[in-house]
């Protein structure tokens, strides 16, 4: 069956551009919740800027599995165009609230209706044709790497010359238009669909639950960084503000770089060779944190952001492409769901390890533990492997400790 190159190339753009406007708002909502509170409520702002992001995490990590199986249902297009409506709605919303409380309530909802990039990574397998299917998931991946690191540069500049309520706005007016263009679309409706020649067997058991695990294993180690890393380049670098941010790109270019040539390649190789792979591309992570932590000046500190980046564009989109190898058809929708979520479960763990461990080993030491979080993980799936039976792309099972074949 051949792919839809137009339809492809129309959802990566989109997502890029959807993707950009929501981040463009993602480092200023403290800056709101301060403003909203004001001084005589400002022992809240703690609390409600860790809600702002936790909330909408959880709400999406609980809904997004249900917007993916009723997209299995009725076509992954419509979903697409809801999310964008929804995201467009909210950031109106949160333009216009003058209550902080009801503006992380905004945030809940924003995270509870969206679901864009499961819709998006749905709709794309329905359409890139029997093969490539790791190389448009990691388009995808890219698109919205791409568009997390242009969109709060922007973000910043609407806030200078306007304030929070015109970035709002520029947010929502993006999402219409986002959601307009997806309107043209080629419909997946399950009828309109195309079919695969030859869908995969019943799943070995345990598979689905193997592959969100891992998922959770690499975002953890992934988000630890989050909570001391401005802190540890200025404090412990001793660099200056323009070097935080460019630092902090640096992953994000090269996982953008380098995720569509990780995907082609793992196109071309049985899941169990794939996740042998993963393995070991987790065991570099963590050999590129200890040379992170040890890294005493800001040009050493870059260069090992610069190849954690390589490596980060081989680890989530290609757990995405095992999953969608090896479930059917009118079960992607769920399945990837299913991944997002473990996706932003990983984030949550990880974001909260970092902090806790920052306050246990003191800023300093903090990349030792990513480093050793990295080795727990490449050991995790290491043992994933061993006691889960891997299947491949004709159907079989095989179990990835004595290379034994099986039907599933």
């Amino acid at each position: 069956m051949a792919a839809n190159h137009t339809a492809l190339r129309l959802l990566v753009v989109i997502q890029l551009v959807s993707m950009g406007a929501m981040e463009m708002s993602g480092p200023f909502w403290p800056l709101q919740i301060q403003k909203l509170l004001g001084v005589a409520n400002a022992q809240y702002t703690g609390l409600l800027s860790s809600l702002v992001y936790a909330g909408p995490m959880m709400a999406a990590m609980i809904l997004t599995p249900m917007w993916g199986r009723l997209g299995d249902r009725t076509g992954h297009k419509p979903m697409i165009i809801r999310a964008l409506l929804a995201l467009a709605v909210c950031q109106a919303l949160a333009a216009i609230t003058f209550d902080p409380w009801l503006l992380v309530a905004i945030r809940v909802a924003q995270g509870a209706l969206a679901g864009f990039i499961a819709a998006a990574q749905a709709y794309a397998l329905a359409y890139c044709g029997d093969g490539g299917r790791g190389h448009i998931l990691a388009r995808l991946q890219s698109a919205t790497a791409v568009g997390s690191l242009a969109g709060p540069v922007l973000g910043g500049w609407l806030m200078d010359i306007s304030g929070f309520a015109l970035l709002c706005y520029s947010a929502t007016a993006v999402c219409l238009v986002c959601a307009v263009i997806s309107v043209f679309l080629p419909s997946d409706a399950p009828r309109s669909r195309p079919t695969r020649t030859c869908a995969p067997a019943a799943l070995p058991k345990g598979w689905l639950g193997a592959m969100l695990g891992i998922i959770v294993l690499i975002q953890a180690a992934k988000m630890m960084p989050q909570p001391f890393y401005a802190l540890y380049v200025a404090d412990v670098l001793h660099a200056p503000a323009w070097l935080i941010g460019a630092s902090y790109a640096a992953s994000a270019l090269t996982l953008a770089l380098s995720a569509p040539l990780w995907g082609r390649l793992f196109d071309r190789h049985q899941p169990a060779h794939t996740l042998r792979i993963i393995e070991w591309i987790t065991w570099s992570c963590a050999l590129t944190l200890a040379f992170t932590a040890m890294a005493n000046e800001w040009l050493g500190f870059l260069a090992s952001r610069l190849l954690w980046g390589v490596w980060q564009g081989a680890l989530l989109p290609v757990a995405y492409t095992l999953i969608a190898n090896t479930v059917a058809p009118n079960q992607q929708g769920f399945a990837l769901g299913m991944g997002n979520s473990a996706a932003k479960a990983g984030a949550l763990c990880g974001a909260l390890m970092g902090g806790i461990g920052m306050a246990m080993v003191g800023l300093a030491h903090s990349f030792w533990l990513v480093a050793l979080t990295y080795a727990l993980a490449a050991l995790g799936i290491r043992a994933i492997r061993s006691l889960t039976r891997t299947p491949d792309s004709s159907g079989f099972s095989v179990n990835t400790s004595n290379n034994s074949k099986a039907r599933s």
